[in-house]
């Protein structure tokens, strides 16, 4: 087949294109020579006539050629979507996505990938205003530390009385707020203080909170913190500038407390277990939690800000804090415990992992974690080392952080929710860093749609490995869009797919996660380092037995077990794909601990062979003890969630029943759900890969 190509010299003349061949046309190009050269035309318009004679001729035969070269081409390209050589393909380009997604990962400390912090909300105008506190303010510091020292050792009654009565005598508003919670065995009960300072210049439907919890995070009794607050509370009485409410709370310790604050709060307690408030502002605007425990001075501030499930409080707030302390009080500022930073690569990239780390937990790390699921932007400061740095300071930070909080015109909403800090000043946004966890859970989807083509097609000899000898395979001839290709018929064979048994078994095994999720939320501590071992002893036997159990009494086809693989690596691409645009550290941390599973348990299209059949029984694997199979198994059961969890205490230094017992709590109280991610979607992929590389009992 040919095509005509015509290139007009002039817009008067014009042509219809057809198939011309050289050789057939040159008693037709001495015609048109003739009659191009006649008498009556002019000399200039012959040659024009001529000269498009030649190049429809020319440019004939060349798209002749080409023509031939393109239905090559799609006939090769038809060819090869149907080779069973590609399906080779898919483990690599699998296994190079993870390298480029952890590469990715170790590149954002670069100062090519990160960016210097800045503020994007200009109402806040940090630092920009002279704070006044100090002078005799630190006689009235002291006089209430003393009141507060006096009560420890005392009942917790007579610590909320006292509270209670100072914020009464400085003339605000009081009330207070019982708890009671159980989780794992504990009960955590308590009362909350509180008082509300109205805003002069305000209608009472904003305010901003200042907390003082009385025991921190390190179970430390917060003595300065809590007479810094009181202090602060009396000085900003006197103040007429506020157009916000002012909301100081004081709480029996840095979880139970605040969250029931913050539930009864915004409507959300249960009355059963949470007191209602009698005393209530407007819309939460900010949180600022102050947590120094000890009455020296102090070298810098560490700012502590991870929400429950890796929430994160808004940019913005956060660089308030950092400019008011670093630019205009001249004190350093710290973050998830780096106390010295060089900003070199290192320290970067050590930041970075351990904001990973804590935020893929998901646990409440401070008292400002239960006012970020409220999407009210909350942070806790903590006065950290031995410096010259005293309270005054701290609460000059407070006050103009303060001072810019009542600047604002609305919520905050202009600056990042989604961000990873490597530095004070340094941070990675959500485009940056989010292809890397996303290039970790597409491997999954790839070895997916492999191993859903394997199992449409029939067990055959691999290509490869044909010969001179081998017997001449039976032709198909097959066309798509217009290409035509003739493909061997085994390759182009799709087999029925029974979709029954795997969909079953899949969703049966991540339904089997509800299991240990009830039994580590609902055990008491005293007993949950025993159902721990106990767990961890039938996991490893676990594997083994449903392998036993589909060998012998359900017995399953190569294309029901590639079908089974295929469904439990596509779920669990699409889970942590979801996840990691909502908790992105733990959606990578679970990938890279699971990438394997991606290339263990999965038949490889060179081990069909023709003498086994897609749709018969798999023979039993109880003598599969080879080197290799035991090396699978020892890295598999070595990945493990509960082999996992045991190794990331021990390194830790933390009691498993602690952890247990805190995400218990977690559960109950504050709505952590990283235990459904571990034990509805990360274990039941674990036990599918596990399965289909264990041997049997018999």
């Amino acid at each position: 087949m040919a095509i005509t190509a015509v290139l007009p010299f002039s817009a008067r003349s014009s042509s219809k294109c057809k198939t011309v061949d050289l050789h057939e046309q040159s008693e037709d190009l001495d015609t048109i020579a003739n009659n191009s050269f006649a008498d009556d035309l002019p000399l200039g318009l012959a040659w024009e006539k001529l000269l498009q004679a030649l190049l429809r001729v020319t440019f004939a035969e060349y798209a002749s050629d080409l023509a031939k070269i393109r239905g090559a081409v799609q006939m090769a390209a038809l060819s090869l979507r149907r080779d069973p050589r590609l399906l080779k393909v898919p483990p690599y380009f699998s296994a190079l996505c993870v390298v480029v997604g952890i590469v990715w990962l170790f590149l954002l400390p670069l100062n090519e990938y990160s960016r210097q912090t800045y503020i994007s909300e200009n109402a806040l105008l940090p630092g920009q205003v002279h704070t006044y506190f100090g002078g005799s303010e630190q006689s009235v510091y002291n006089a209430y530390r003393y009141e507060i020292q006096a009560l420890e050792g005392h009942e917790y009654e007579d610590v909320s009385a006292k509270v209670s009565e100072i914020f009464t005598s400085i003339g605000l508003k009081v009330a207070s707020q019982r708890f009671n919670y159980q989780a794992a065995g504990n009960v955590y009960t308590g009362e909350n203080v509180y008082s509300i300072l109205h805003a002069p210049r305000g209608d009472a439907t904003e305010a901003i909170v200042l907390v003082a919890p009385w025991k921190n995070m390190d179970g430390e009794i917060n003595r300065s913190g809590l007479s810094l607050v009181l202090t602060l509370a009396r000085y900003f009485k006197r103040w007429s500038l506020w157009s916000k409410d002012i909301i100081f709370l004081f709480t029996a310790d840095s979880n139970a407390g605040p969250q029931a604050w913050a539930d009864a709060y915004h409507d959300a307690h249960d009355v059963r277990d949470v007191q209602s408030l009698t005393l209530k502002s407007g819309a939460l605007q900010g949180v600022v939690v102050v947590d120094k425990a000890f009455d020296h001075r102090f070298e810098s501030l560490h700012v502590v800000y991870d929400g429950v499930n890796g929430q994160l409080p808004n940019l913005d707030l956060f660089n308030t804090i950092v400019s008011i302390a670093s630019g205009q009080m001249g004190i350093g500022v710290s973050l998830q415990r780096m106390w010295k930073h060089a900003d070199s690569y290192k320290e970067r990239l050590q930041t970075m992992l351990r904001g990973m780390a804590s935020q893929g937990l998901g646990h409440v790390s401070g008292p400002h974690s239960s006012f970020i699921a409220y999407h009210v932007d909350a942070v806790t400061i903590q006065a950290v080392g031995e410096g010259w740095q005293d309270e005054m300071a701290m609460g000059r930070v407070i006050e103009s952080t303060f001072r810019s909080l009542n600047n604002l015109l609305e919520h905050f909403h202009q600056s990042f929710f989604f961000y990873l800090l490597m530095q004070a000043n340094r941070f990675v946004s959500i485009g940056t860093y989010l292809p890397s966890a996303m290039l970790v859970s597409i491997n999954f989807t790839i070895m997916a749609m492999s191993l859903w083509v394997q199992s449409g097609r029939p067990a055959s000899k691999n290509p490869l490995q044909r010969n001179e000898k081998s017997p001449v395979p039976e032709m198909e001839i097959i066309k798509k869009d217009n290409m035509v290709a003739m493909v061997p018929k085994e390759d182009v064979a799709v087999l029925e797919r029974h979709l029954f048994h795997p969909l079953a078994l899949v969703s049966g095994l991540h339904f089997l996660g509800a299991v240990p999720l009830y039994i580590f939320n609902n055990t008491n501590q005293t007993n949950l380092l025993l159902a721990l071992l106990l767990f961890t002893i039938s996991n490893l036997l676990l594997p083994t037995f449903l392998s036993t159990l589909l060998s012998h009494y359900l017995p399953t086809t190569r294309q029901q077990r590639q079908l089974i693989k295929c469904f439990s690596l596509l779920l669990l691409g699409m889970f942590l794909a979801t996840l990691s645009t909502l908790n992105f550290s733990l959606g990578f941390l679970i990938g890279i601990l699971s990438f394997p599973l991606s290339f263990f348990g999965t038949a490889s299209p060179t081990d069909l062979e023709d003498t086994t059949n897609n749709n018969n029984p798999l023979p039993s694997t109880s003598t599969n003890w080879s080197f290799k199979n035991l090396l699978v198994n020892l890295v598999l059961h070595a990945l493990s969630p509960p082999v996992v969890f045991n190794a990331g205490c021990h390194l830790a230094g933390v009691g498993a029943s602690e952890v247990l017992a805190q995400a218990a709590f977690g559960w109950r109280v504050s709505g952590l759900w990283t235990q459904v991610v571990v034990w509805c979607i990360w274990w039941p992929a674990w036990l599918v890969g596990a399965v289909f590389v264990s041997p049997t009992l018999w």
